[in-house]
């Protein structure tokens, strides 16, 4: 376990270096997409200016629940990049390099690769959830905890996600437009509140696509300490993330080499 955390170490470590080395590009893709998610909350900073609340949830709440899907997703696609192309690495047979290596091959093709523009996202999540903070009054250190333990049930919750449906293609080939639906659609739905949805939708948004425990579920138990909520979080986490290790190993047996020899500097 000890050895496992010192590779990951070392892997986001050359990454950060990687993508410092061209600095300038590196803050403009930050940047650019901070800004791209200021414009996308603004649609609700207008809404709750005519409605003062939906079915439970103010604008507060909104920024709650950005906080945690923003921090979550920016942390989750920089520190474990390849999550959103793996998919593209199976069907092109790029996993011979790492299958060629005395390394765990799901943990060193996803940490392989950092994403510059998901440090937006995460930089964003935090400067929200502080302004939530603010306007709520609520500060303390349950509360810093309670947002950390959330977004890291984010974090299980989407890489497991994006690791499961992408380890499809080991069965069906190109699974580009599958893939790209798939992270819409929880990305989408992990930014409305819960309470929106009811019946089949909700069902759905707890299995097939777990946004709910991106998004709602997280943001709910972080406005306050929930212990059937954190127990729901820990349990979507675990299972998300063993689902997506046991189809990911599963299909890696049908695997065809790509029959290519590749070099990494």
């Amino acid at each position: 376990m000890i050895r496992h955390l010192s590779f990951l170490m070392a892997l986001w470590k050359t990454n950060l270096l990687s993508a410092m080395e061209y600095r300038i590009s590196f803050l403009t893709q930050m940047i650019g997409m901070m800004l791209n998610n200021a414009i996308y909350f603004v649609f609700w900073i207008i809404f709750f200016a005519r409605f003062e609340q939906i079915n439970g949830w103010g604008l507060v709440d909104m920024f709650f629940l950005f906080g945690v899907v923003a921090t979550g997703f920016g942390a989750g696609t920089f520190l474990f990049g390849n999550s959103v192309r793996l998919s593209s690495i199976i069907a092109q047979g790029q996993l011979d390099y790492y299958l060629s290596l005395p390394r765990p091959v799901l943990l060193h093709v996803l940490a392989s690769r950092s994403i510059a523009s998901s440090a937006g996202d995460f930089v964003y999540g935090l400067l929200s959830f502080a302004v939530a903070v603010v306007f709520s009054g609520a500060f303390s250190g349950l509360l810093l905890l309670r947002f950390a333990l959330a977004c890291l049930g984010a974090i299980a919750v989407l890489i497991g996600f994006f690791t499961l449906v992408q380890s499809l293609t080991f069965w069906i080939g190109n699974s580009s437009l599958l893939t790209t639906n798939a992270f819409n659609a929880i990305i989408t739905f992990s930014l409305y509140p819960i309470t929106l949805f009811d019946g089949t939708a909700k069902l759905l948004l707890f299995t097939i696509i777990p946004a709910a425990f991106v998004g709602a579920l997280p943001a709910e138990f972080v406005r306050q300490f929930d212990l059937g909520q954190l127990i729901q979080i820990s349990a979507g986490a675990v299972l998300f993330l063993a689902l997506a290790v046991l189809i990911f190993y599963r299909g890696l047996r049908r695997y065809e080499s790509g029959s290519a020899i590749q070099v990494r500097m």
